[in-house]
């Protein structure tokens, strides 16, 4: 069987007769990859004419609800990708972090929306004043690059790799071209399959290369983004080609990276953190046969507790039973191929050249489940590097494999000095139950992670461990990690978006993102806004109230009914040294008099009170002053309507400046209430 490509909106035969791919576990051929003949210039274009403008015209809400039934679809079947995802050497577990994992990211950006606007593009932050009467401000928007993403993902996750980077740039507004290492592209053709067929995305929202990517990046412009997952190597040769220099192409690189787990002196042998720690590196040796970007390298203890934890490690690592994945029993399959396994196996050699393997041996192990000949097997193996300040290739050689070496710290400066010298990770663990000790590490180690875990007692229960990215953290590392980031929830999004800044008036501000911008122009209703539906509510759309003077009595009864008697408020002896002349009406009496003044009591579209996102006193109020309120509609956000419901609703945000007698704002607000929309 011949893979096919998916490019200009079809599936397409590349030419010749393509790379074999095998059967990790078996050796059986599965099928030819080959990508010769695409022109990949064409499928660019494509990508910017078509997936792109179709992508570009739907708003936040609707690619996060494309995102959503996208991944209720791959979940329904899921069960045909674990079949052959078995082919790769992943286990079930393996498989379920790749297959569920990353269909996951597709849930997790799918509920961004819930944080974006009902529009194509989005205001990031709050306006800027740029003059002293205010009637110039600034602000920045963010509106989907007009290129393709162009994904370069590795072998060791066909899935995962997938999605956890196209839920982002779909999310954006940007379409994709997925290039999966060869070796196990067998499993994300399928996906991909599944994913044309479903007509959930829109034309020219994915392309898929099967095979080679020869000269894909000649063809890149500055309107595109490339992302690269793979080793440093290859990595600097693709972000350093002529092309991606002169046309300036945002390049996301994930590479090398020689992580560490560090466990804390507190942590001696008979803890519960020790157990952990001991659970921890033999999960990160195993799972996927070590072959993840995340998997520990460097195991680094106290010197007092090295022998406990070699034998402790080793003891665990016993129960591992290799073998075929689709066999029962099965604790640690195949490597991806014979190659994978040809290259650790000089890794290894490297690395024993000044440290000891005190467990396993490449040579004697047993396969329980499979042929040991045909299939692509390795035993987890612990090294053990008993001067890594001298015999520093610990930190330079990277195994990507079951490997792990040992290493000994004296002082905690000594382990953060240890973790330093792998010039920089995706991530790093810590397993202590004194949260000082964790202090001093992730202050003084962060500038050399990404990510960084810190497990005891405490988290372990619903820790996702010390090698799992989450969709709504940064995944992504300084220096050999490769400097990029990934994912990071709204972080993620804004590397597939071009940041404008804005400048202009409040009044034109306020059209341009559809945000009431203070010091603009405001339309007072005929009507009063809260027994107006959401659909009918503009914004600028501005409430003038009437007015209240503040007494004496109103502060004494709210101190006595919220309990709240803070000297300000209730004695006058007390104000020398203050910034108050008398006492001083409470602040959020002062809000809750506002609500008394705009709220329309007779019951309407308005629901409820959804709650408060900023609120700035300004000028203290004292008795005597008079106040009034300018209500103005300054966002509005459509909500979905849930399973239950039987109306339709969304949120909207008021600005509520309160202002006295003098018509100076003594206190400002943004509140949200949720608002029916008229019946369909």
């Amino acid at each position: 069987m011949k893979l096919q490509n998916f490019a200009l909106g079809r599936w397409i035969d590349g030419s010749g007769e393509g790379q074999p791919l095998y059967d990790a576990s078996t050796g059986d051929l599965i099928a030819t990859a080959t990508s010769n003949g695409l022109d990949f210039s064409e499928m660019l274009e494509y990508g910017r004419k078509t997936g792109n403008k179709n992508l570009r015209k739907m708003t936040f809400q609707e690619r996060g609800r494309m995102l959503k039934a996208l991944a209720m679809f791959l979940l329904e079947r899921k069960e045909k990708y674990y079949q052959i995802s078995y082919k790769t050497g992943a286990t079930k577990v393996d498989s379920w972090i790749d297959i569920e994992g990353g269909i996951g990211n597709l849930f997790a950006n799918a509920s961004l929306r819930r944080k974006l606007p009902d529009l194509p593009y989005y205001s990031e932050g709050d306006a800027i004043g740029l003059s002293k009467g205010g009637t110039f401000i600034g602000h920045h928007i963010l509106v989907p690059k007009e290129g393709v993403a162009v994904h370069i993902n590795a072998f060791n996750f066909p899935v995962w790799g997938m999605l956890e980077k196209c839920a982002v740039n779909w999310l954006a507004g940007m379409p994709a071209i997925v290039k999966p290492a060869t070796l196990t592209s067998y499993l994300t053709e399928v996906v991909v399959r599944d994913i044309i067929e479903s007509n959930i995305l829109p034309a020219g929202a994915l392309q898929l290369i099967c095979g080679s990517a020869r000269s894909l990046l000649d063809h890149v412009n500055f309107q595109d983004v490339v992302t690269f997952t793979g080793s440093a190597s290859t990595g600097i040769a693709l972000k350093s080609s002529p092309n991606i220099l002169r046309e300036a192409v945002p390049f996301n690189m994930e590479a090398d990276s020689l992580n560490c787990i560090i466990l804390g002196k507190d942590a001696a042998p008979g803890t519960p953190e020790f157990d952990l720690f001991v659970k921890e590196v033999r999960k990160e040796i195993t799972v996927k046969c070590g072959q993840k970007c995340t998997a520990v390298r460097r195991i680094i203890v106290p010197e007092a507790y090295m022998d406990d934890a070699q034998a402790a490690i080793s003891k665990s690592l016993e129960g591992t039973v290799i073998g075929d994945p689709r066999n029962e029993g099965v604790r640690m399959g195949a490597l991806a191929g014979q190659e994978q396994v040809k290259e650790v196996q000089g890794r290894l050699q490297e690395l024993m050249t000044f440290s000891q393997l005190v467990y396993g041996n490449p040579e004697d192990f047993d396969v329980a489940l499979g042929s040991k000949t045909k299939g692509a097997y390795l035993p987890p193996m612990l090294l053990r590097n008993d001067t890594p300040f001298e015999n520093i290739g610990t930190h330079e050689i990277e195994a990507f494999g079951p490997i792990s070496t040992l290493m000994p710290y004296a002082t905690m400066e000594d382990a953060i000095e240890l973790a330093r010298k792998g010039r920089g990770s995706l991530c790093s663990s810590i397993v202590t139950f004194d949260d000082q000790i964790a202090r001093e590490y992730v202050i003084n180690a962060a500038t050399h992670h990404g990510r960084i875990l810190v497990l005891n007692r405490n988290s372990a229960k619903e820790s996702t461990g010390h090698g799992s990215p989450m969709p709504l953290l940064v995944h992504g590392g300084p220096g050999r990690a490769g400097g990029g980031e990934e994912m990071g929830g709204l972080r993620g999004i804004k590397h597939y978006m071009q940041r404008c800044a804005i400048q202009g008036s409040p009044t034109t501000i306020t059209a341009l993102t559809n945000q009431y911008q203070y010091g603009g122009k405001y339309e007072e209703g005929q009507v009063h806004p809260f027994k107006k539906h959401f659909d009918d509510l503009v914004i600028g759309e501005t409430l003038i109230t009437h007015k209240r003077t503040i007494t004496d009595a109103d502060v004494v009864n709210f101190a006595n009914v919220s309990w709240d008697h803070f000297y300000a408020h209730t004695d006058a002896t007390s104000l020398e040294g203050t910034p108050f002349t008398q006492r001083v009406a409470h602040g959020y009496f002062i809000l809750s008099a506002a609500a008394g003044l705009f709220v329309d009591a007779a019951k309407g579209p308005v629901l409820l009170n959804y709650g408060l996102e900023e609120c700035r006193f300004v000028k203290p109020v004292y008795p005597g002053a008079t106040i009034g309120v300018r209500l103005t509609v300054k966002e509005k956000v459509a909500q979905e309507k849930r399973e239950g419901e039987d109306y339709t609703k969304g949120i909207v945000k008021w600005l509520v400046d309160i202002y006295d007698e003098t018509g100076e704002t003594v206190a400002i607000a943004t509140i949200l209430t949720m608002v029916k929309m008229k019946d369909a």
